[in-house]
């Protein structure tokens, strides 16, 4: 970390400061808030509007506590307005975003949607990425399996799987290797701290751990 705990640069990308906990994390794993012209912060889920970044962990439990223990204003060195909905608005948005990278994922051929479908490009292992929706029958979600060294997707709901793909409901997805599939997988990452609670970790985690086993 450069001197004043600004940034560093590592393999995992360039990395901030939590306000929150304190840790220094990959930005891809943070949220940036701006202070806008108005003294009210502002998500920037993109990291792009000017001013200077308030970071903060992408999770529901660290912007709990920054916003109970006003750390924002203290990082901001000024009184902010901080909406009470903040919280719920960034889950929203994180959902929105992976949602529409996945939509242009599957306009440009890198995602497929159905059992069937699915169940194919991860024989063929063609596969980098299994997304379930997270009301999916587990019965039928446990018939699929991870890809190796791939990733697992599992906490959109099956009406924001089905927005992605023009569909009513969409209970199973695959996305393939390259184009836009990075990025959903660390918007997801993102997102999955704001809907999957620490006691569901272990669900989740086996979820993922099969692929280990798969084929």
């Amino acid at each position: 970390m450069t001197r004043g705990g600004r940034t560093k640069n590592r393999e995992s990308g360039p990395e901030r400061k939590c306000i929150a906990t304190g840790e220094v994390r990959p930005k891809s794993e943070l949220i940036r808030f701006v202070v806008g012209p108005d003294a009210t912060l502002v998500p920037d889920l993109a990291g792009k509007l000017p001013g200077r970044g308030i970071w903060i962990t992408a999770s529901k439990t660290a912007l709990e506590t920054a916003m109970k223990k006003n750390i924002f204003h203290r990082a901001a060195k000024t009184q902010v307005s901080v909406s009470p909905t903040l919280v719920s608005d960034i889950e929203q948005q994180l959902a929105r975003r992976v949602v529409d990278l996945i939509s242009l994922s599957r306009k440009s051929g890198q995602a497929v949607s159905g059992y069937e479908k699915v169940k194919d490009v991860l024989f063929k292992e063609t596969a980098e990425v299994l997304i379930q929706a997270e009301d999916g029958s587990s019965r039928g979600k446990s018939k699929l399996s991870t890809p190796h060294y791939g990733h697992y997707i599992g906490w959109l709901t099956a009406d924001e799987l089905g927005m992605a793909f023009g569909r009513q409901t969409v209970i199973h997805a695959a996305l393939g290797a390259g184009g836009l599939t990075q990025r959903v997988v660390e918007e997801a990452q993102r997102l999955k701290g704001f809907r999957v609670r620490p006691t569901d970790a272990k669900t989740v985690a086996a979820a993922a751990g099969k692929e280990k086993r798969a084929r």
